[in-house]
């Protein structure tokens, strides 16, 4: 039952199982709360990052009308490299974000090798690179340095990263409703303490 300001009450199928989530709309929750983010630093101009757009070669279009054009077939050009990317105090900014629906780790398949070759190259030339992970059970939000994480993926000859090394290693993301992924509160501990 929803009750509304005028004291009608309107039923609504409250009883509905939750719909499944598709396999394309999994970490669509993640995207959206650090889109809400990145737009309120934008907003106060505090920094300029963007989820970067996924390269695509459109293929077919079926034109029914003239003007509503629609694309039938598109193919991924490239790999992409991370989800976002932009400017912070005259440094730049790259991060991947994934969520994660085990309690006990992080599979390293979700992070693919071109986006660790990718992190560990803009890590080399001076950027601030991370891998934001949310463990969707705890609902708890980690920042993990690129090179932290790049270099655990490499040497430690497992198929996941345990839940507890994040803990150990990582940085739990304050939430809030206007900023409901402040990353930027652990870049500023990180890389600008002194200027606090």
């Amino acid at each position: 039952m929803v009750n509304y300001p005028n004291g009608r009450k309107s039923s609504i199928a409250a009883a509905q199982p939750a719909a499944k989530t598709a396999a394309g709309g999994r970490g669509m929750e993640l995207e959206k709360e650090i889109s809400m983010t990145n737009d309120y630093y934008l907003n106060i101009d505090k920094a300029v990052i963007h989820k970067k757009p996924t390269p695509v070669t459109i293929v077919k279009v079926d034109y029914p009308m003239r003007s509503a054009a629609k694309i039938t077939e598109a193919y991924f050009k490239l790999p992409s490299t991370t989800d976002y990317n932009g400017i912070y105090q005259t440094k730049y900014i790259d991060f991947e974000a994934k969520e994660c629906r085990s309690k006990t780790s992080f599979p390293i398949k979700s992070i693919h090798p071109h986006q660790i070759k990718h992190l560990d190259a803009v890590t080399r030339h001076g950027a601030i690179a991370f891998v934001i992970v949310r463990f969707i059970a705890y609902s708890e939000t980690y920042y993990v340095t690129a090179s932290l994480m790049t270099d655990y993926i490499r040497t430690c000859g497992r198929s996941s990263i345990p839940y507890e090394w994040f803990k150990e290693n990582g940085h739990l993301i304050p939430y809030s409703y206007v900023k409901p992924v402040d990353y930027l509160v652990i870049v500023d501990q990180l890389y600008f303490k002194e200027t606090q």
